[in-house]
């Protein structure tokens, strides 16, 4: 018996044009009153066996966290089916059903028996609940004397205690601090281990890549693609890439022109490739990657060259920066086109977005061309690593 059964589901919203605010405004408005209708899901087959762990990923409003919805039947769909064998418990608002005048004990009752647990099974795993959230201090004070960490430690410790046969989480595993959610991660794993079935939602390849045994990519409410996380999320990284570079206003015409003037040397197409030789927006940490630089010169004014590139992080850090003279290079002589490629390998940038600026410059450091955030990429890693970059090393130890 499969643990989850979705088979054609469809899910649609109505967008109001015309919205009354008041009781008489809308009666008034009614026949007036226009709407978009916008299908959100359309025709999702979907089966998860027993046990199972598999991602939902995909850009803001795909439909990720509308299917969970309709799994934990919180919205109903317009078309199709869905079907779970077994309690179920879900992580999409956290703290549903919680009273804020009532005390975190009193509320971890309230908020289990909507999981579906008697009071004596309740009973039976509170000091587990309260012990695993760290709230013993402040079990017996008002929710509403909480900070917002505490009172999501406490939901999702209830949450995880249910002892459910399906559990469907929506990106909340940044729970409280570092420590809590490292400890959040852990027993997650332990639930998989148990053989709880899983459907996480989550913009965090990394997360995904270690719990997960399959990733479905959902893309404007169908399924593009699904299979092994380590096959799935490049496609996806890369197809994200390229939708953010599309997206970047590009000047054209005379306004282009204008702010660029005439120069004897210019780029002409920059990019990054991987090992084959395919243009790539996403690779993982440690992969051999190639920085492509291609231009167009007159030969007869344009003078010996430098190339000049800067490795920045999406916060605008400065990650590395070196041109070919510094490097004791020699200058590059322009020829009418030509082509220059940066290898990198490997590339041991942790996981995080970045973006190379470029420069082609005269030996006197004047630019002939400059590219400001000439290629953006995406770096991804199953391994959670602080930093900038990963420096090769091993560990030892001398315990029998």
């Amino acid at each position: 018996m499969h643990a989850i059964e979705i088979q054609e589901l469809t899910k649609k919203f109505r967008i109001y044009a015309d919205q009354g605010r008041s009781l008489k405004e809308k009666t008034l408005s009614a026949k007036r009153r226009k709407y978009e209708e916008r299908t959100v899901l359309d025709g999702i087959s979907l089966t998860v066996e027993q046990g199972e762990a598999i991602g939902l990923v995909g850009k803001n409003g795909c439909g990720k966290s509308t299917l969970l919805k309709l799994m934990s039947r919180i919205l109903y769909p317009e078309g199709g089916s869905v079907k779970l064998n077994g309690r179920v418990s879900s992580l999409i608002e956290l703290g549903a059903g919680f009273h804020p005048d009532m005390t975190g004990r009193e509320n971890i009752f309230t908020n289990a028996s909507i999981f579906g647990l008697t009071h004596k099974e309740i009973e039976e795993r509170l000091d587990e609940i309260i012990e695993f959230s760290e709230m013993q201090e402040f079990i017996d004070n008002p929710v509403r004397t909480y900070s917002s960490g505490m009172y999501m430690r406490l939901a999702f410790s209830v949450a995880i205690h249910v002892g459910a046969d399906i559990l469907l989480i929506d990106e909340i595993l940044a729970v409280g601090d570092a420590a809590f959610q490292a400890k959040c991660f852990e027993r997650l794993m332990e639930i998989k281990a148990s053989g709880t079935t899983i459907v996480i939602v989550s913009h965090s390849m990394a997360q995904l890549e270690r719990i997960c045994d399959r990733t479905v990519w959902i893309d404007s409410g169908k399924i593009r693609m699904e299979g092994a996380p380590n096959e799935v999320h490049p496609a996806y990284l890369d197809f994200m890439g390229q939708r953010r570079q599309l997206s970047a206003p590009v000047k054209q015409g005379a306004a282009a022109d204008a702010e660029k003037p005439d120069t004897p040397a210019k780029w002409t197409d920059i990019c990054l490739l991987n090992e084959q030789g395919e243009r790539i927006t996403t690779f993982r940490t440690g992969d051999t990657v190639t920085l492509q630089l291609t231009y167009e010169a007159d030969p007869e004014k344009a003078e010996d060259a430098l190339i000049g590139l800067a490795l920045y992080r999406a916060d605008k850090a400065l990650c590395y920066g070196t041109n070919t003279q510094r490097e004791r290079m020699q200058p590059l002589k322009l020829k009418t086109r030509g082509t220059i490629r940066c290898i990198f390998s490997p590339m041991n940038l942790i996981a995080g977005t970045y973006w190379f600026d470029v420069a082609l410059r005269r030996l006197d450091m004047f630019a002939y061309d400059y590219a400001a955030q000439a290629v953006r990429f995406t770096v991804y890693n199953t391994i959670d690593e602080t930093g900038v970059t990963r420096l090769e090393h091993r560990w030892e130890t001398d315990a029998e």
